[in-house]
C-alpha cells in the first residue's frame, strides 16, 4: 500500500512556517507523545505536504493512521529528509508491529536513525521500550553532515519481514538481521519523531513480497 501524496516540490519547505499556513493535518491520522502530559499545542507542525508530510516536534511521539497495516512478508519503507538539527542527535524513523496505539497496552517495534551515522532497534511494550540492538555505527547512515549544498540529507530506512526473519535497511544496505520472535511486526505502521526535529517525510509505503 503506497501512501506517498502529491506532486509538490521539497523547495516549500524553505518557506515554512509560511507555507504551512495554506497546508492541512493529514486526515485520520493519530498521534501519541511518550509524555502523557504533553498536549498537540506543542507539536510545532504536522501536515500535507506533497509529496509526503511534514513534521517539526516538540514532544517525542509516533505518528500513523489506522488504515496503514502489514502482515505476512512484506517490506516497509520509509524515505525521510533531516533538516538541520543544530547539533542534537534526536532519533526518528519507522515502526511497524503497531497494536493498541492509543491505550497502555500500546505495542509495536521501532527503528531509528539519530544524526551522526547510527541506528537503534527497539520495542514499545506498555510503559517499557526494551532495546533489541543498541545504537550502532553504520557507514550506510548519512549524517547532516554528507548533505553537500542541500539543505537537508536523505536516507531510505526499510524494514523486510520475510519468512522467520526480520531484515533492517538503510539506503539499500542491510544493517542488521533478527529472527521474527524478536521483533514483532504485523499490525499498524507510522512513523516516530523524536524531541525538537524538523523532517520530511517523503513517502511511507508497504510492498507485499511474494
Amino acid at each position: 500500500m503506497r501512501t506517498t501524496i502529491g506532486t509538490l516540490s521539497l523547495v516549500a519547505c524553505l518557506a515554512l512556517p509560511a507555507a504551512a499556513q495554506d497546508l492541512e493535518r493529514p486526515d485520520g491520522w493519530h498521534v501519541r507523545f511518550d509524555d502523557p502530559g504533553a498536549s498537540e499545542a506543542q507539536l510545532e507542525m504536522f501536515v500535507e505536504m506533497p509529496p509526503g508530510w511534514h513534521v517539526t516536534t516538540g514532544p517525542a511521539g509516533i505518528f500513523w493512521s489506522p488504515t496503514n497495516t502489514a502482515s505476512g512478508d512484506f517490506r516497509a519503507e520509509m524515505e525521510v529528509f533531516l533538516f538541520d538539527p543544530e547539533g542534537r542527535r534526536e532519533a526518528f524513523g519507522l515502526f511497524v508491529g503497531g497494536r493498541n496505539l492509543d491505550g497502555a497496552s500500546q505495542a509495536y517495534t521501532y527503528f531509528l536513525l539519530r544524526d551522526g551515522g547510527q541506528y537503534i532497534i527497539k520495542r514499545r511494550e506498555g510503559a517499557d521500550a526494551p532495546t533489541v540492538r543498541p545504537w550502532t555505527g553504520h557507514s550506510a547512515i548519512k549524517a547532516y553532515a554528507d548533505r553537500g549544498e542541500e539543505v537537508s540529507v536523505l536516507n531510505v530506512l526499510a524494514i523486510e519481514a520475510r519468512g522467520d526473519r526480520v531484515r533492517f535497511l538503510v539506503n539499500g544496505t542491510e544493517v542488521a538481521a533478527l529472527p521474527r520472535s524478536e521483533v514483532p511486526v504485523d499490525g499498524v505502521y507510522g512513523f516516530r519523531v523524536n524531541h525538537a526535529l524538523n523532517l520530511h517525510i517523503r513517502s511511507l509505503e508497504v510492498t507485499p513480497l511474494g
